[in-house]
């Protein structure tokens, strides 16, 4: 009989193998703390939603509407799709929990896979990870320059290396209609140096033309009018007070006067955070404020801002953090008869919240050691018949190479047995 072809991961998706996964709750975890500290509350939103939700919030003429969605239909012939970004989402439970009746001014912090059918590249899958918050309720320049100041101080708490906040004004509805007919002006001016897509969005929405990734589009784009050229009184005065708020607190930011984030709800505020050392495509993060996506939603206006955070990318961003968590111990019976006591043993180590692997007897002494030292273990407890018989057993330091005979009771409570090992750790190896 044949041997069957080993299936592998579809093409944009990936396993995280353990150490790798490590460093992302670390990475969350952190979020969750110092989000905490500025009053967020962790929402956890369903992976899929009605297709609708993304099609109204992010707008029908974005490269994630038109190309990147994994939609299909339900039994029931209802259209779903894997959520591409969360904000639609949290915006949705706010409404569908009654949130925005209870408390208007609801701050949220969530994590989690999105999905988009973009092309694969270093940091970039089709499903990826991000770290986000959403404050609703709040449209005053403190919220804008206070949850700025929080993604920076939880950037430099996870030690990201090189990163820089760029901030824009996007405009609102009073002024932005100025800004996309000067926009559309400009493309009619330049149809013949523009792609087939630019050519598209300059008939639906003028404002994705900043959008484009190719290069010839980019060269030209570069002489278009900018926003901050267009602003209205109420948007300039909110971006100036934006500014000053960030150079008071000491937070410190570039101007970006292109940015543009790639989904139509965002106005004013607009923000991303780049990191060197990351190639073309150094973007961490970013967000702005969305006034109009809650009763775009069919809710009340309240307005809302936030960012999210590629959790790839801030790995990638971020040294590897030191170990942590419980010391892990290997036991290693070396005969079969030793197995019920490694096996009651690793049950105490454990209930004394530390780390423990057993293996199984049958083979030598070495090779069981190379596999505790695989593993990571610090300490290998040894029980064969010597120790069997002496009621307690032998301590090896994988680092020090060293052997403590009797160290730990077979029959020692938890935290006996927590003592005995903390001591060992404490040894010359341990410091």
């Amino acid at each position: 009989m044949a041997k069957p072809t080993p299936i592998t991961a579809v093409k944009g998706f990936r396993d995280v193998l353990p150490e790798e996964s490590a460093r992302w709750r670390a990475l969350e975890d952190a979020a969750l703390r110092v989000f905490g500290r500025y009053g967020y509350g962790e929402i956890r939103v369903p992976v899929v939603e009605r297709t609708e939700l993304f099609a109204r919030s992010l707008g029908e003429t974005t490269d994630i509407v038109e190309k990147e969605m994994y939609s299909f239909a339900d039994r029931d012939g209802t259209g779903l799709t894997l959520r591409p970004e969360a904000t639609a989402s949290v915006v949705r439970a706010y409404l569908d929990t009654g949130l925005a009746n209870r408390d208007p001014q609801t701050r949220l912090a969530y994590r989690g896979p999105m999905f988009r059918r973009e092309r694969p590249q270093k940091g970039r899958y089709r499903q990826f990870h991000q770290i986000g918050v959403e404050l609703f309720g709040r449209d005053d320049a403190l919220a804008d320059a206070e949850l700025l100041m929080m993604l920076m101080e939880y950037l430099a708490v996870v030690g990201a290396r090189d990163t820089r906040l760029e901030l824009n004004s996007l405009g609102d509805a009073t002024c932005r209609p100025v800004y996309r007919e000067r926009l559309r002006a400009f493309g009619e001016a330049h149809r013949a140096a523009l792609c087939g897509d630019c050519l598209r969005r300059l008939e639906r929405n003028p404002l994705r033309l900043l959008d484009c990734k190719v290069p010839g589009c980019r060269a030209v784009l570069a002489e278009a009018p900018l926003m901050r050229d267009s602003l209205c009184a109420a948007c300039a005065e909110h971006f100036a007070a934006v500014r000053a708020l960030l150079r008071a607190a000491g937070v410190a930011f570039t101007e970006a006067p292109r940015l543009v984030r790639g989904l139509d709800y965002y106005c004013r505020t607009a923000f991303e955070v780049v990191a060197g050392g990351l190639g073309a495509q150094n973007a961490v993060g970013g967000g702005g404020r969305y006034d109009g996506l809650v009763a775009a939603l069919g809710g009340p206006d309240v307005a809302g801002i936030g960012f999210a955070l590629g959790v790839e990318r801030l790995a990638m961003a971020t040294a590897p953090a030191a170990a942590a968590g419980p010391t892990v111990v290997t036991v290693l019976p070396l005969e079969e008869r030793a197995v019920e006591a490694a096996f009651r043993l690793a049950a105490g180590l454990r209930a004394a919240d530390l780390a423990v692997v057993v293996e199984a007897p049958g083979r030598s002494l070495k090779a069981l050691l190379r596999t505790a030292d695989r593993r990571g273990a610090r300490l290998a407890v040894l029980l064969g018949a010597d120790e069997l018989a002496a009621g307690r057993a032998t301590v090896r330091d994988l680092v020090a190479h060293a052997d403590r005979k009797g160290a730990l009771p077979l029959d020692g409570t938890p935290a006996a047995l927590a003592a005995s090992v903390r001591a060992l750790l404490a040894g010359p190896a341990g410091t």
